[in-house]
């Protein structure tokens, strides 16, 4: 996620330093003495910055959004339960999404659990959750 934020900052930041320079070179031609005009001869927001900012703010909005939509996902608390071979009654775990493993898992309270080869593991709550 950081390196696709880097990304999108560096493209983002090589496009405005490009417009300043088309404009600058625009600014010189104008003159026709090659010296730029100063700052405050040139518009304080044009059409290309406004652009370049809004479209700053809606990936960093989008980004945010997107990031929390996939945290929201991964901290979803499901029960797993646990069928032993020979056991009576089965035993039930609170597990966060992101930490349910193929063959392990580990619970809310932070205890490690392995599932033997003779468990059967049933997840409950994975058909609700998006």
């Amino acid at each position: 996620m950081f390196g696709k934020f880097l990304l999108t900052f560096i493209v983002v930041l090589l496009g405005l330093l490009w417009l300043r320079q088309v404009r600058q070179q625009r600014l010189r031609d104008a003159t026709g003495n090659g010296r730029a005009l100063p700052q405050a001869a040139a518009p304080a927001l044009n059409d290309y910055r406004f652009a370049a900012w809004l479209f700053l703010a809606l990936m960093l909005g989008l980004g945010s959004y997107l990031y929390y939509l996939q945290w929201q996902q991964d901290n979803t608390v499901l029960q797993v339960v646990l069928h032993r071979e020979g056991g009576s009654a089965p035993i039930t775990y609170e597990v966060r999404r992101s930490e349910l493993d193929e063959r392990a898992f580990t619970t809310v309270q932070g205890v490690r659990v392995t599932v033997a080869a003779s468990e059967r593991m049933e997840v409950l709550g994975l058909q609700d959750a998006p």
